[in-house]
């Protein structure tokens, strides 16, 4: 056997190894680059793809762990996708940036739960419903995929009911190109859906049977009231808009549609009443600072405009109080959402936010820094504070993140319903970063080694033919050791 290993290396040539080598680090590197792009767009390996589709195929009693239903749904809600209260128009603002920009905004996921979520609210089941075919007509048009067709759907129901409230508020979302003509149209649909309130009311008092009508037409009047208050702010009229969210407050209703709360937070920051902000955050501190991102931004923010110009950075000393306040302010803010600050400090582009958000995720990161970025550059010495402090935060959390210093652990599964909610084009940012997977590392390695071993044939052939001849030689010699005499051959 030795000697025809002998034999085999003194025939082999030098282009064999050049071809060997080469060929070996050509898989190796796009084993490697198939892998990294896995990593890239799926947040995971091609293995733990392999293992994770594998594992559904396996029995029972070979799954080493097995969730139960309860820990399951607790990561679905700890991921779940919600309303963005501060949703753009797509007419008056998501399409025009899309036709300039020639990039699509709105992924088929956030359509999707766009149109649960309009259905939910002009529709209803019961008694009543079928009376009005406009209204039937609108759920198609909410489902319909292409923009022009639901336009067209929504024109339709009008001519067949001009005072048909879900026509005009499509219309208002879609079809408007201006501020002013949403605005114009809200006040239509709002006018008529009044007035279907204030009659499914009468009807509701004298048969029950009637209440889910009346259920739907006070939801149907919560959320143009909403929309207008939205459509106040963009056209500047910040005191109306002001009025408008605090009068929805009062309203059940409006407050399970959406989250009001975050929209007047940033209608007070725009008018500059810092006084009356503080005084709204603190009446609520115990019950939404610890739940929104953009309440405990504000409040990082307010405490760095207290501080203002009493900021003074000597390394001769330690930080005074109020720098400690200001500090552990980020640092709340910083690990209840880690993904806000690089958006503030224009570290990442920004892109129009997604119609849904998901807690301390990315989405609800860009939706915050798309609407609070210009009052963080208002106030002086705010974003030099976050920039030099938010970083610190990441050494105070644990790793792994089995548990946080003031919030539950980060969900792991936001990552994905992320890369759902927000298009394409956008590089969804990642909490925690994740190493790279002994894979790709193993195939980097691999490909180097092999590139390596290529130039070495390549410039000294004979030394690389008895450095290959040793080691096999070695390698058959343990290897006749270690196994039974006559199981390969080898005597």
């Amino acid at each position: 056997m030795m000697n025809s290993v002998d034999n085999f290396f003194n025939n082999t040539t030098t282009q064999f190894y050049l071809l060997l080598t080469g060929t070996s680090s050509l898989l190796s590197g796009m084993l490697m680059f198939l892998e990294w792009l896995h990593f890239t767009i799926y947040g995971l390996s091609i293995i733990e793809r392999l293992a994770a589709f594998g594992k559904a195929f396996l029995p029972s009693f070979l799954v080493l762990k097995k969730e139960n239903s309860a820990s399951k749904q607790k990561k679905l809600a700890d991921a779940k996708p919600i309303r963005n209260s501060m949703a753009l128009f797509r007419g008056a603002e998501l399409y025009r940036y899309q036709l300039e920009t020639n990039r699509n905004v709105i992924t088929d996921y956030d359509f999707d739960l766009s149109t649960s979520y309009c259905l939910s609210i002009f529709t209803h089941e019961g008694i009543g419903f079928d009376d009005d075919p406009a209204d039937v007509l609108m759920i198609s048009a909410w489902k319909e995929k292409d923009r022009q067709e639901r336009v067209a759907i929504a024109h339709s129901a009008l001519e067949m009911n001009p005072n048909c409230v879900p026509a005009l508020i499509l219309l208002a979302e879609e079809e408007a190109q201006s501020m002013l003509d949403v605005e114009d149209l809200l006040k239509q649909a709002l006018k008529s859906a009044e007035a279907n309130h204030k009659d499914s009311s009468i009807l509701c008092h004298s048969d029950p049977v009637y209440k889910p009508v009346h259920e739907r037409n006070a939801n149907v009047c919560a959320y143009c009231r909403f929309r207008l208050a939205v459509c106040a702010r963009r056209l500047g009229k910040v005191k109306e808009a002001i009025k408008l969210y605090r009068d929805l407050l009062k309203d059940s209703r409006a407050l399970f549609l959406v989250n009001i709360y975050e929209n007047l937070t940033e209608c007070l920051l725009e008018s500059q009443s810092y006084c009356e902000l503080n005084t709204f955050l603190s009446k609520h501190e115990e019950s939404l600072l610890h739940k929104s991102t953009s309440l405990s931004y504000t409040v990082a923010l307010l405490k760095a405009k207290a501080l203002g110009e009493k900021l003074s950075i000597d390394p001769r000393r330690g930080p005074t109080p109020p720098e400690l306040a200001v500090y552990d302010a980020i640092y709340r803010a910083v690990e209840l959402n880690p993904h806000v600050p690089r958006y503030l400090l224009e570290l990442k582009p920004l892109i129009p936010p997604s119609e849904h958000i998901v807690k301390r995720g990315d989405s609800e990161a860009i939706g915050y820094a798309f609407h609070h970025l210009s009052h963080w550059k208002r106030i002086d010495g705010s974003l030099a504070l976050l920039a030099s402090s938010w970083e610190a935060t990441f050494q105070r959390i644990p790793f792994p993140l089995e548990r946080g210093n003031h919030f539950p652990p980060y969900p792991s599964n936001v990552e994905i319903v992320d890369r759902e909610l927000l298009p394409q084009h956008h590089e969804v940012s990642v909490f925690p970063q994740r190493d790279a997977p002994f894979f790709m590392v193993f195939t980097g390695v691999l490909c180097f080694s092999f590139m390596s071993l290529t130039v070495i044939a390549y410039h000294f052939p004979q030394a690389m033919t008895q450095y290959a001849k040793t080691v096999t030689t070695i390698f058959l010699t343990l290897l006749q050791k270690l196994l039974p005499e006559g199981i390969l051959g080898l005597n």
